[in-house]
């Protein structure tokens, strides 16, 4: 018999911590439902402490799914404190608090002579914070957690000090991080195994990964540390994450089930409910899945070359180690136009892992109709764009009510806009050296503000001559950055729009006139293992 692997999803954490990826809390709890779907063990929902839509978010997270909801905290009675104030309705709770236990971390995070004086004395303070920590979490939760960032780089003799301490004040699942991607995979299952030797009540504690993927091998690292005795894979989404991001949820399992010969463990995931749960977090953090994505990527299943197209039509398995249909991609698109209805719209909505309320179902279907009005057919792609766009950055602050450009080959492009804001209807017109540089400009000048535009892409994402264009952009503000995406059959619209979300969502953040000390510090606390 396979042994049962837990998966712990942290996309809504750690995931969520992508560059520009914020989400909002209906998006989290739609992902959460979906992960709920996709039956992961345990979702961690966010940061609790580090801001009230992060605590919001995990409450309603905590409150609407049957599954595990972590929270993290760092090694301090007040995050822990409001880990467990959001969890309260969670059906299967768990706090997980974590501290730095490698050098470069103590020396960096504990320079304080307040915390020691020699780098000795400094990790006796972290071994105390530690296990202070967890045994606080303790009284509150039964289910706790502890992570030692950065394992990878700690010491092995000192690590596995923290983690018997650890498990000893009441950590029923004890972390060893690759918070960096430095670990290779024979070195990191030694470390594992390591630490299974050296660690007396280690039989106490289920042994949990989370590998970065700086150097590309999150995934090879977990897979490695099975073999060593971890029974936990911290992994997310699409990989996405800090930095390089994290390992791949669906890289994992599906190496577990397609080399079941050699990998003697599963998982209990609904593998059909891969590929819906990769586009939903693709659609709302605007993060792109890369076409040579393993297992979720456009062209995962696709064949061009003659020789492979001869093999396929031959027998599948010639070039195809697993069937499109396992994780969920659909060999056909159902469509839907401008005659269906908004029951219809709904369970197609539904079956891509969509459940909007009635309220958002009527905004999005006027979308939909006047789309389909636009391009007659509209596919499950487009449903997950619109899905995507929706409620991102136009629902409240300003939004796009009129567009016109004036364009041709001798003139000189002009838009004219009207921006709908709280206050009420603006109006202003610009020109620039091309359309859109036009409809920005006349943006800016209708709200008396400049934006440094860090990065800026428009791509085609669905088919057909009345295809969506999706316009991606970056602004940044006072060493923030902030993502903005739309989507629409004229580009310049959908990057008037995307500019808009972009600025709604530094709004949103408090960037517009200055951020609190509390953001200041959460923006850096809130990176870590």
């Amino acid at each position: 018999m396979s042994e049962r692997i837990i998966i712990f999803d942290t996309t809504l954490r750690d995931g969520e911590q992508s560059p520009g990826a914020a989400l909002n809390v209906t998006e989290k709890l739609e992902i959460a439902r979906q992960l709920e779907k996709l039956r992961v063990d345990v979702i961690e929902a966010g940061f609790p402490v580090s801001s009230p839509t992060q605590f919001e978010a995990v409450r309603r997270i905590a409150d609407s799914v049957s599954v595990g909801v972590a929270a993290l905290a760092r090694a301090r009675e007040e995050d822990i404190r409001s880990a467990w104030q959001s969890l309260r309705g969670a059906r299967k709770p768990r706090i997980h608090t974590f501290s730095s236990t490698s050098d470069y971390h103590i020396t960096g995070k504990f320079g304080s002579d307040r915390y020691g004086r020699s780098l000795k004395e400094k990790r006796q303070t972290v071994l105390r914070m530690s296990r202070e920590a967890v045994a606080y979490a303790k009284t509150l939760c039964d289910d706790v957690e502890f992570s030692a960032e950065d394992a990878g780089r700690t010491d092995i003799g000192y690590l596995a000090e923290v983690i018997e301490a650890a498990i000893e004040a009441g950590a029923t699942t004890v972390n060893i991080p690759d918070t960096t991607g430095y670990t290779l995979p024979d070195e990191y299952r030694r470390k594992i195994a390591g630490l299974k030797q050296r660690v007396s009540n280690i039989d106490r504690a289920v042994i949990s990964v989370h590998c970065h993927n700086d150097l590309g091998l999150a995934v090879a690292n977990s897979l490695a540390s099975l073999e060593a005795g971890a029974r936990q894979i911290e992994c997310t989404v699409n990989g996405i994450g800090e930095r390089a991001g994290n390992a791949s949820l669906e890289e994992i399992v599906m190496a577990l089930k397609v080399r079941g010969d050699l990998l003697k463990w599963q998982t209990g995931i609904n593998t059909r409910e891969i590929y819906n749960s990769s586009r939903l977090v693709s659609g709302f953090t605007g993060l792109i899945v890369q076409p040579n994505k393993a297992i979720v990527g456009a062209n995962a299943f696709s064949h061009e070359s003659g020789i492979h197209q001869d093999g396929m039509l031959k027998n599948r398995e010639t070039y195809e180690i697993m069937t499109p249909e396992e994780v969920g991609v659909p060999k056909t698109r159902i469509v839907l136009g401008r005659h269906s209805g908004r029951h219809g719209l709904k369970a197609r909505l539904n079956e891509l892992g969509y459940t909007p309320d009635e309220e958002a179902l009527n905004a999005l279907y006027a979308r939909f109709t006047d789309l389909a009005d636009k391009k007659k057919e509209v596919y499950d792609d487009d449903l997950r764009i619109l899905m995507g766009d929706h409620d991102r950055g136009e629902s409240s602050g300003l939004g796009l009510e009129f567009l016109q450009v004036h364009l041709g080959t001798h003139a000189i492009p002009t838009a004219s806009i009207r921006l709908k804001t709280e206050e009420g209807l603006i109006e202003e017109s610009a020109t620039g050296d091309g359309p859109v540089a036009a409809v920005f400009n006349a943006i800016e000048r209708a709200l008396g503000q400049k934006f440094a535009i860090e990065s800026y892409q428009v791509r085609s994402v669905t088919s057909g001559r009345g295809a969506l264009g999706e316009a991606l952009l970056r602004i940044r503000v006072r060493e923030r950055s902030f993502n903005g995406r739309g989507i629409s059959t004229d580009v310049v619209e959908a990057s008037a729009r995307a500019f808009l979300m972009a600025i709604n969502r530094m709004r949103q953040n408090g960037d517009s006139k200055k951020q609190s000390n509390k953001e200041k510090s959460t923006a850096v606390l809130s990176h870590t293992a």
